[in-house]
């Protein structure tokens, strides 16, 4: 969960720089209403990382309509519209002709065509609500996106013109854009049947890129059940047809899979239908024209070409700085709260609440006062005269006056409270009292400092609290039995021999000043060994307590250490997934942009600024709401006091060229030089847009490429791409400019091939005809209408 949130805050770090809304960064905005059609279930996958995609990146994005056609049942999507396709194909069902089977079901029970009418009605209706968000009102982009693998692309002429017929009752033209998307990963496993289905839909595309290509069905259904044809006369049914696969033209599989050609989908909408709102700047910064495009990919002949594209983006890599600064931030605190101030021993023991004072007070309060001795006086005295004793010991003499009544008093009135007291004593509650008075007077004492100080041994091997107490404890047990000493000799002098008064002749008179010397001398030192032996038993009791505090005190630490190492592994296997090249030096680097925002911040606002109220609270109280509420607090105050700093805010060449220098020592003559670098970002942009697609024995003079930046066209690295190969670029070039200092992207465009060209396509050919020799139906119209096998 907590990793989750870590990714989460990440994620939205990098959309707000994206947006940057109000830094003078803008975010693009359609022209024209944009519906997104995806057809089969497999696309489904598809829907959502191109919705984020367009959120991100288009400012009217509300705007847009999203449907899926499938037939298998999911959990809904938000803001998608779903058609149910109503074919019944039961599992082990024959799947030599299942897309037959699945399109002739289609027509023979037509029960799904009000649906589907209903469905698109809606959508046209949602275009007409978001009106206001788009300049112009007068057509409508419809992009159509399938994979080539799966059955239920049959569909895609039906569902496709359905679509158009009813969006142009409220639109005076629609252009339509297919997406056949190609995974060649996944289809590793059924790679027979898989790529005989792909071939079969690309022949069927060739057919219906055809400029003689028409079609008519009744699928156009009232609220009453009447139909009425939908017809398409002779002409290339799609605008343009986008070929895109996990595997690039060098054959290399992308380690995301299909994710980069969902991220050129939406890129290629907003080529073609972004709103002008800026000057193109210069002659040589060359606008899409789709007009210009369609014909420089055209044969001789007629023959519509097929596209594809490839897609790169160098940028600074805001997930991984945001994780990075996060791990710093917190490390930051943590130094912070292993600060130890200057406390002297009797200072430490105080602050805990066992310095010698509070020993006293603690001890006193477990024994009976000393008045109540004189309740001794009240005892019952065997009948024996003051003459008969004065020859015994004073041990001697109390038995013969009390037999063993003054013990049993003291045993009852004094050790037996004192033991009840001691018992019912709770050294964790006194500790926990001390501890928080001391901390309204220490605020700097944080909870390393409380670890260090309660543990067995103290830190660095200093005698800290525990080795207080036990030379307490040595130095009690010392007086305990020097005192003990005392009172056995003590007792062992004859009566006649102690300095109380006496009278002679006076024997009552004098066997009363007996008793009150007895009980003064020998049941106040009884007390005080009292006292002495439950201050020993008090400090034992202290000292587990204070062990047990450090391990609470040290599971709290390991808490907050184990955190510590999580934002570290998060932060790193983030750094992993960026380029070696762009992710270079970013742990080192925010290491130092850090720890200067965090000292600025306490410049201006005090040492204990991070620990306010108003930014991380009370450092002992980190983890009240437990790591996951820790994670948040740190998020919220790391977003809001490190994150906002202006050194956030600089361009990603200047970001990136410091963060390429911050290891190298002054004088060092490998520093990297602005124009390395843009050499270096430019040949990583090349490398990475290469076109999503392999293609075979694919000549040159039917190659046509555009490549558009995506970026501001006035910052220096754009510039530094137009001028790299000004001279002897063949390929058109231009730049779809937006205020933005997080990067730059570039879309490859390349066209002018077609399906018999795809690697794809003449592998699963031998699969193809050898499952069509074998029996197997892929197609659900008239083979007959198909153009030859090439």
């Amino acid at each position: 969960m907590v990793r989750h949130k870590l990714e989460q805050f990440a994620t939205e770090y990098d959309r707000a720089e994206e947006r940057l809304t109000g830094k003078g960064d803008d975010q693009s905005s359609i022209h024209y209403p944009a519906v997104f059609l995806f057809i089969g279930d497999k696309s489904r996958e598809a829907i959502e990382p191109i919705m984020r995609m367009n959120e991100k990146k288009w400012e009217n994005s509300e705007g847009l309509i999203y449907l899926h056609a499938g037939s298998a049942e999911e959990p809904a999507i938000d803001r998608v519209l779903e058609y149910h396709i109503p074919v019944k194909v039961q599992k082990g069902s024959n799947s030599h002709t299942l897309r037959r089977d699945m399109y002739r079901q289609f027509y023979e029970e037509a029960q799904g065509l009000p649906e589907l009418n209903r469905i698109l009605r809606k959508a046209s209706g949602a275009l007409a609500e978001y009106g206001r968000l788009y300049p112009s009102f007068d057509r409508v982009r419809l992009s159509i996106i399938t994979r080539v693998d799966d059955p239920l692309n049959v569909f895609v002429p039906e569902i496709s013109l359905l679509a158009e017929a009813i969006f142009r009752q409220s639109f005076k033209a629609v252009q339509m854009d297919l997406y056949a998307l190609i995974s060649e990963r996944e289809g590793a496993e059924a790679y027979g049947y898989s790529s005989s289905l792909g071939v079969a839909f690309l022949r069927e595309l060739n057919l219906m890129q055809q400029s003689d290509f028409e079609f008519a069905a009744p699928l156009h259904v009232t609220e009453d059940g009447l139909s009425i044809p939908v017809v398409h006369p002779p002409s290339p049914l799609f605008d343009l047809v986008y070929v895109l696969s996990d595997r690039d033209e060098r054959g290399i599989a992308s380690l995301n899979g299909l994710q980069g050609c969902y991220e050129a989908i939406s890129h290629i909408s907003l080529l073609k239908n972004r709103q002008q709102k800026d000057q193109l700047f210069q002659s040589n910064n060359g606008a899409y024209n789709n007009t210009s495009f369609k014909n420089n990919i055209m044969t001789e002949s007629g023959r519509q070409g097929f596209v594809s594209a490839g897609l790169s983006k160098v940028k600074r890599p805001n997930q991984s700085i945001a994780l990075a600064v996060l791990h710093h931030f917190y490390r930051g605190l943590l130094e912070r709260m292993k600060q130890e101030p200057t406390l002297s021993t009797a200072e430490k023991l105080a602050f805990f609440g066992v310095d010698g004072t509070a020993l006293d007070r603690a001890t006193g309060e477990m024994i009976p006062a000393e008045e109540r001795l004189s309740e001794m006086h009240g005892l019952m005295t065997n009948d024996i005269s003051y003459g008969a004793i004065r020859k015994l010991s004073l041990k001697e003499a109390e038995e013969a006056l009390f037999g063993g009544g003054g013990e049993a008093f003291f045993r009852s009135n004094f050790q037996d409270e004192a033991s009840r007291r001691l018992k019912e004593f709770r050294a964790g509650e006194w500790l926990d009292m001390a501890i928080k008075r001391s901390l309204s007077q220490y605020s700097d004492v944080e909870i390393y400092c409380l670890t260090a100080w309660t543990a067995d041994e103290g830190l660095n091997g200093s005698a800290e609290i525990i080795a207080q107490l036990r030379n307490a404890c040595r130095e009690v047990e010392m007086l305990l039995a020097s005192t003990k000493a005392e009172l056995d000799q003590f007792r062992q002098g004859r009566v006649e021999e102690q300095s109380f008064s006496r009278v002679p002749l006076m024997d009552r008179h004098n066997l009363r000043n007996l008793i009150r010397y007895l009980f003064d001398h020998v049941y106040s030192r009884k007390r005080e060994i009292l006292l002495l032996e439950t201050r020993l038993k008090l400090i034992v009791k202290f000292e587990e307590a204070i062990l047990q505090l450090h391990d609470r005190y040290r599971a709290v630490i390991k808490q907050l250490e184990t955190m510590e190492q999580l934002l570290r592994d998060t932060a790193l296997s983030s750094i992993e997934t960026a380029d070696d090249y762009i992710g270079q030096n970013i742990m080192e680097y925010y290491r130092h942009i850090t720890a200067d925002i965090m000292e600025q911040w306490e410049g201006k606002r005090g040492q204990r600024a991070f620990f306010t109220d108003s930014t991380m609270g009370d450092s002992r109280r980190l983890l009240e709401n437990g790591i996951e509420g820790l994670t948040d607090k740190l998020i919220e105050v790391c977003r809001r006091t490190i994150l906002t700093s202006p050194l956030f805010s600089r361009t990603f060449e200047e970001e990136l060229l410091q963060r390429a220098n911050v290891t190298v020592e002054y004088g060092n003559k490998t520093v990297l030089t602005k124009e390395e670098l843009f050499k270096k970002l430019y040949r990583i942009l090349d490398d990475n847009a290469a076109i999503q697609l392999r293609l075979y024995d694919y000549t040159q003079e039917h190659r046509y490429e555009e490549k558009y930046v995506f970026g501001d066209y006035t910052s220096e690295f754009v510039q530094h791409i137009f001028q790299a190969d000004e001279t002897s670029r063949i390929y058109k070039l231009g730049c779809v400019h937006e205020k933005r200092s997080s990067g730059v992207e570039k879309l490859n465009l390349m066209g002018g091939f077609h399906p018999e060209d795809l690697m794809y396509y003449v592998n699963g050919k031998v699969y193809y005809e050898t499952y069509l020799q074998n029996g197997y139906e892929f197609h659900g119209i008239d083979k007959s209408r198909l153009p030859e096998l090439s």
